[in-house]
C-alpha cells in the first residue's frame, strides 16, 4: 500500500475541513432518496438515481481526483471510476425505463434498508466508537466507502434487470474499499464486504427469483 494509516486519515481531515458543508449535503441527498422511496413513482424512479449520482460525482471529482491522488497513484483510476458510475446511474432511467424503486415486505427490503442505516448512522458512529474523530473521519455522502453501502442498499430495492449493472462499479469498490478493514484499522468498512456478500447472495443466490421479480 503507497500510502500510511496516518497518511489516510489525514487526507480526510483535509478534505472534511475545506469541503465542509459537503457532509451535510450528503445526508440531505441520501435522506431524499430514502424519502422518495415512499413514493413510488416515474418522478421518484428518475430522481432517486439522479441523487445517487450525485453522491458518486462528489466522491470521484472531489476526493479521489484532488485528494486521495495525493497519496495514491490510483487516485486519478478511482475517480474515473466513481465518474464513470455516476453516469450510468445518471442515464439509468433513460436506458431501463421505470427502475421499480419499491419497499416491500421481504427479505430483500430488510437487507436493503439494513444497509442504508448501517452507511447513514451505524458507520459514522462505529467510528467514534473506535476513535475517528471528525474531521479525520470518512463520512457518509463525501466518503466512497459509507456512500457505497448506502448506494448498494438503495439498488437492492430496484428492478433487478437495472440494479444488477448498476451494481458493478459499487461491487469493485466494495472489494477495494473493503481492504481498509484489515489493512489500515477501519472495522466499519467490514460494511463494504457484507454489502458484497449481499449483492452476490440476491444475485445467484436462491433468494434471486423471489428478490427481484420484475414488477
Amino acid at each position: 500500500m503507497p500510502f500510511s494509516r496516518d497518511q489516510f486519515f489525514a487526507v480526510f481531515a483535509q478534505y472534511n475541513a475545506e469541503m465542509w458543508p459537503m457532509p451535510i449535503a450528503g445526508y440531505v441527498i441520501g435522506l431524499l432518496a430514502v424519502g422518495l422511496l415512499f413514493w413510488e413513482s416515474r418522478a421518484s424512479a428518475i430522481m432517486i438515481p439522479t441523487l445517487l449520482a450525485a453522491l458518486w460525482i462528489a466522491n470521484g471529482a472531489g476526493y479521489h481526483a484532488i485528494y486521495f491522488a495525493q497519496i495514491n497513484p490510483l487516485g486519478p483510476v478511482f475517480a474515473a471510476l466513481f465518474l464513470f458510475q455516476a453516469l450510468f446511474l445518471g442515464v439509468s432511467p433513460l436506458v431501463y425505463g421505470d427502475m421499480n424503486f419499491r419497499l416491500r415486505r421481504d427479505a430483500r427490503t430488510v437487507v436493503a434498508l439494513g444497509l442504508v442505516g448501517f452507511a447513514m448512522v451505524i458507520y459514522p458512529l462505529w467510528g467514534v466508537l473506535v476513535g475517528h474523530l471528525y474531521p479525520a473521519v470518512p463520512v457518509f455522502g463525501s466518503a466512497p466507502c459509507p456512500t457505497t453501502i448506502f448506494t448498494i442498499g438503495i439498488l437492492l430495492l430496484a428492478d433487478w434487470t437495472a440494479a444488477r449493472w448498476l451494481m458493478v462499479v459499487p461491487g469493485i469498490w466494495a472489494m477495494i474499499g473493503g481492504s481498509a478493514a484489515i489493512l489500515l484499522g477501519v472495522p466499519q468498512d467490514w460494511g463494504l464486504l457484507v454489502a458484497l456478500a449481499m449483492i452476490v447472495v440476491f444475485a445467484i443466490g436462491p433468494l434471486r427469483d423471489a428478490a427481484f421479480a420484475r414488477h
